[in-house]
């Protein structure tokens, strides 16, 4: 598999991260983009990542160097020609995956390999562009790529399963976590992961807490590595909003994933957060940022208003047939750093606990945000458990 010639087409932040572990897994790995300045400043970056690298003894200066050599960084499509699989990382705009599809169909041979790794576009949509759509596939590393181990792994209803065996067996060699996702919004993360944002953002516009109080209840309550703003300040907003608006587009204006108009005007402001310098914290050092407050009664109250939403929609995922129950808990826990799995976690909760907290909120809203999935209310019903 390492005479495997892989290409990347995208030098941003996560392209060069995924041309980073295909290098060391042993591949030479073309990676193009548009921009020159584009691939000097991510071959800077890169060499500077390695560096650091060595010093810390993770590589000896010896194997950086032939790390490094094995990446090529080129600016015209056609040098791509001779990959065996080429993994496309732009911009998440659905034309131009589609455009760069379409070239690269025209100039890879017949058996080469075509993935995405959109984070949330139809991967059906993309393979679209080729005229074999059957050699398309989503392949979604989360950033940063070197160091987040998932990769959701999703086939569009064109593609071929030799295409699916090759590219997990492939991303396992990398000494990667793979999960197979149906083709849906979102995929497994990015779907399941909404209400942990959208929730949270619905209690702060209610008034139940402020901000860093809700950040606080999530990560020092709920045991999550970040709060739900922190977070959403780090990805970005220009990201994470984009998500949200696109999985809610895509499934018809479901109001399980109705975005915040909060975080929206954020958006239209320029504050998008760690990269902008500020979001919903300031973080140009400037101004001091509100501090939690830690004698909040209800901070259990917060996070099991976000937990139950998040059960429920890991459940509509296995519902729906998005994934099975082990892929699911996996992904989100190697994708996202949940502290553990949202269906053990209902196991632990009690399913039946979880359909009348579910109950009880849409009883209180009348919003069909808070519909219990079938599944858990039939499982409730039965004294099932999920594992």
């Amino acid at each position: 598999m390492k005479n495997e010639i892989i290409g990347i087409v995208g030098a941003g932040a996560m392209g060069s991260g995924i041309a980073q572990v295909a290098a060391q897994a042993g591949h030479k790995v073309m990676v193009y983009d548009t921009n020159q300045d584009q691939i000097e400043r991510a071959s800077r970056n890169l060499h500077q990542i390695f560096e650091k690298l060595v010093s810390k003894e993770k590589f000896t200066q010896q194997e950086a160097d032939s790390i490094l050599r094995r990446i090529q960084w080129v600016d015209n499509l056609h040098e791509l020609e001779d990959c065996h699989l080429v993994i496309e990382a732009i911009v998440e705009k659905l034309e131009a995956k589609r455009s760069v599809f379409e070239v690269l169909d025209s100039i890879l041979s017949e058996d080469a390999i075509l993935a995405s790794n959109t984070s949330s576009l139809s991967i059906a949509s993309i393979s679209g562009a080729a005229k074999d759509p059957g050699r398309v596939i989503g392949i979604h590393f989360f950033n940063p790529a070197p160091l987040m181990p998932l990769v959701e792994i999703i086939p569009s209803l064109a593609t071929r399963k030799a295409v699916v065996d090759q590219c997990v067996q492939l991303i396992d060699s990398w000494k990667k976590t793979t999960v197979l996702a149906k083709d849906t919004p979102g995929f497994i993360v990015n779907r399941v992961a909404r209400p942990f944002y959208s929730e949270s953002l619905k209690m702060y516009e209610e008034g139940v807490a402020d901000i860093p109080t809700i950040d606080w209840a999530l990560r020092e309550v709920g045991g999550f590595r970040m709060g739900p703003f922190e977070l959403m300040d780090l990805i970005g907003h220009d990201v994470n909003y984009v998500v949200t608006e696109t999985v809610w587009t895509q499934f018809y204006y479901d109001p399980r994933f109705k975005p915040s108009i909060t975080q929206k005007r954020l958006l239209e402001a320029g504050m998008l957060g760690r990269k902008s310098g500020k979001g919903f914290y300031d973080h140009s050092g400037n101004g001091a940022n509100p501090t939690p407050d830690t004698d909040f009664v209800r901070g259990e109250e917060i996070v099991d208003r976000v937990l139950y939403m998040l059960i429920n929609e890991a459940a509509d995922a296995l519902f729906m047939g998005i994934g099975t129950a082990r892929d699911i808990d996996l992904a989100m826990t190697k994708g996202v750093n949940y502290p553990k799995g949202l269906l053990q976690w209902a196991d632990e909760k009690g399913i039946e606990n979880v359909v009348k907290y579910l109950d009880d909120l849409f009883d209180e809203f009348r919003d069909n945000r808070y519909r219990c999935c079938p599944l858990l209310r039939r499982m409730a019903r039965s004294g099932k458990t999920f594992f």
